[in-house]
């Protein structure tokens, strides 16, 4: 069974085609027009072995706000599209992620009913031409567009590319463990018998 999706949203504001492989091996081609944020999309893909292309036309003359929300909308719509029925899968995954200064932790439930929670103070504005209070934006967005239960805790860090990135790549990690196969898990991992 292959677990892919591809969406396209247009609005006003973006232009955005997303095609995401579950069960990919990491190859990525990223283009939001906002570099440091490409440079995060290609480190999901490339830690949690997903094959993402992401192609984002935003009305960056504004600001870089529209481009990194709507990317998280649409990338959200394509995990919950790409994971399907859940049948067999983890559900449930958590990575504590370390990148010099900083400790990222990620936990993740595929449950079906959006839920976030962000605990990470960065000190700067700006990490390149990414707005660092996007950063919460981005991951909000997924949670709502997949459906799921995410929380991210920064434990310590000083240097907020190394927190960003530590953040990007413990969701990658922590979203390939609970969208794994478990041969234990014969349906949905839950009492309910859906999620």
């Amino acid at each position: 069974m292959t677990r892919n999706a591809s969406i396209e949203r247009n609005t006003k504001e973006t232009k955005i085609d997303i095609a995401l492989d579950i069960d990919g091996t990491g190859v990525s081609e990223i283009d939001t027009g906002i570099g440091f944020f490409d440079h995060m999309l290609e480190g999901f893909s490339k830690h949690g072995f997903f094959d993402l292309t992401v192609k984002v036309d935003g009305d960056l003359q504004v600001d870089g706000h529209h481009t990194v929300e709507d990317t998280g909308i649409v990338l959200g719509q394509a995990i919950r599209e790409a994971i399907g029925d859940k049948k067999g899968i983890r559900r449930y995954g958590s990575c504590i992620l370390p990148m010099d200064d900083a400790l990222a932790l990620c936990a993740i439930d595929l449950c079906g009913r959006p839920y976030f929670e962000y605990d990470c103070n960065l000190t700067t504005d700006r990490v390149g031409y990414l707005d660092t209070e996007l950063v919460r934006e981005f991951f909000y967005a997924i949670s709502y567009g997949t459906g799921m239960n995410l929380h991210i805790k920064m434990l310590s860090g000083m240097n907020n590319h190394h927190m960003i990135e530590a953040m990007f790549k413990a969701f990658a990690k922590a979203l390939d463990m609970a969208t794994g196969y478990d041969e234990r898990i014969t349906d949905v991992l839950s009492t309910k018998g859906s999620l």
